[in-house]
């Protein structure tokens, strides 16, 4: 019998989903999901960076059931999805690992047709004056973001050295057109990296809830009214499993959608929790 050394025990540990309340319902098709949106019954993905300039309709085992290739859009760095109450998808083009870019975007696709960009809304942050900026400010990095009331909400990942768990909140219209992101305030997660750099985010369908996805936990966010999740009620909720988790969504008020990229021989998987299932840390 071959020994296992305890940096495996604890690796395996880490992935495990035993007692998580996370239940796998698919094994996805694609292999780096980073962004999830389920609309009108249908659940739709896109990869990052390096990856082809489309979006899928995904089944809940996780097959792709259709790809939808937009033929006006260049996939620089598509890091999540989000909707609105019309049934319009937004793409979200500002993944920026080394905070250097200064072509950040948001596409906006028509319910009607989501082969095509209908409208493009550019954007940069007040308070980046440097590209990039010192390794000790590294806050310019954006992989989740949400749609309310003709704004965006978008919620930075921390790339800073000392991950200190910081998260800027900016709000920028819906509209198209080049904007300066407006920074509403900060909400602070844990200081570990793998477990509390944000990745995900989604608004619930009836508006009263918002959640914001990590490698090993959820936020749920609410009473924020219209916009102010920066001063919302912040619960933590811990999975129970660590992996590069980068996709979540509502299917329904109580009902989460997650996904985690493949690494491997893990991840690549699709996993539904209910909210009430969940225990506040």
């Amino acid at each position: 019998m071959k020994s296992i050394s305890i940096a495996s025990l604890l690796f395996i540990a880490s992935c495990t989903t035993v007692n998580s309340p996370l239940k796998q319902i698919g094994k996805l098709s694609l292999k780096e999901v980073s962004g999830l949106i389920y609309i009108k019954g249908q659940l739709y993905g896109q990869e990052d960076s390096g990856n082809k300039s489309s979006i899928y309709k995904i089944g809940l085992d996780g097959t792709t059931q259709e790809e939808i290739k937009i033929v006006n859009a260049k996939n620089t760095d598509w890091e999540d999805l989000a909707s609105d109450k019309q049934g319009n998808i937004y793409i979200g083009d500002f993944g920026n690992n080394k905070n250097d870019r200064k072509d950040l975007a948001i596409y906006r696709l028509n319910a009607d047709d989501l082969s095509r960009v209908s409208s493009v809304i550019s954007f940069h942050y007040p308070d980046q004056k440097e590209f990039p900026p010192k390794k000790s400010n590294l806050v310019f990095d954006v992989e989740a973001f949400l749609e309310q009331n003709g704004n965006f909400y978008l919620f930075t990942k921390n790339r800073s050295k000392g991950f200190n768990g910081e998260v800027k909140i900016y709000r920028v219209p819906n509209k198209a057109g080049n904007h300066t992101a407006e920074l509403l305030g900060t909400l602070s997660t844990c200081d570990n990296f793998r477990k509390c750099a944000i990745t995900g985010a989604d608004l619930s369908p009836d508006g009263t809830k918002a959640v914001l996805l990590s490698g090993a936990k959820v936020w749920l966010i609410t009473n924020f009214g219209n916009g102010n999740f920066a001063k919302g009620k912040l619960q933590e909720f811990d999975l129970g499993h660590t992996s590069q988790k980068e996709g979540i969504c509502f299917k329904d008020n109580n009902t989460l959608l997650i996904a985690d990229e493949k690494d491997k021989k893990e991840g690549g998987k699709l996993y539904e929790i209910k909210l009430s299932d969940l225990k506040a840390k």
